[in-house]
């Protein structure tokens, strides 16, 4: 006998999935914008800083792009309220699984967005550094108004393909009982009885997301080589 499948079940648990959905948007959202910032001063840290300083963060940045993610995820979610016991005395502080995921993107995504970034500043001629300086700017400012302008111009698909990843990962919040998009249908369909249904749909909306984002890569890499001619 064939499976008998039950699309309106999910049609009643709507309004929660879609709880779960906005969780797993704001995860991104979240991640995406405190990884891009912490991963450009980490990128102008790493090329302009002084040696020690840049040798540390280039260990920070291959710590966290050598180790799982769902590892750093189960860090952050028991480790730290270890150590927070530890520093303030307090033996009933925890940490909510929302900030443990919010942190743990951000360390996380930071090291991957850092090495973006970074080649997005190399790929800017070298020249343009010293003709800012030329004009009275300091360092930081040629870079703030004219090297960063054009290196994110340069990597923007790079960091798009780096948030779509972003993207599916989130769901490895599972592990700490996190509510996102993925626990949501999982719930629904232990629920109902209705597994295969929610996974469906859970699969199509995850390739939905994921494939307007390449679409988008592949139409700014078309753009700017169009403008290159």
């Amino acid at each position: 006998m064939g499976y008998d499948f039950d699309w309106a079940s999910l049609q009643r648990a709507l309004p929660y999935l879609m709880q779960g959905l906005q969780m797993t948007a704001f995860l991104v959202v979240v991640a995406m914008a405190a990884g891009i910032a912490l991963g450009t001063l980490l990128a102008i840290t790493r090329i302009f800083g002084p040696r020690p300083i840049a040798t540390a963060v280039a260990g920070y940045v291959n710590l966290f792009r050598s180790i799982p993610l769902i590892l750093t995820i189960l860090w952050i979610y028991f480790l730290m309220p270890v150590v927070l016991r530890a520093t303030t005395g307090d033996p009933n502080l925890t940490v909510g699984p929302i900030y443990a995921a919010l942190v743990a993107f951000v360390l996380a995504e930071s090291a991957y967005y850092c090495e973006i970034i970074r080649a997005g500043i190399g790929s800017v001629r070298a020249g343009q550094m010293q003709a800012a300086q030329s004009l009275g700017m300091t360092p930081w400012q040629a870079m703030r108004h004219v090297i960063l302008p054009q290196a994110f111009r340069n990597m923007t698909p790079s960091l798009i393909n780096q948030t779509i990843a972003l993207l599916k990962d989130t769901s490895l919040v599972y592990v700490i009982s996190l509510n996102d998009f993925l626990g949501a249908a999982s719930k629904v369909g232990q629920r109902d009885g209705r597994v295969v249904e929610v996974y469906i749909l859970v699969a199509v909306v995850y390739l939905a997301l994921c494939t307007a984002g390449a679409w988008w890569v592949t139409w700014l890499q078309r753009r700017k080589t169009a403008a290159a001619l």
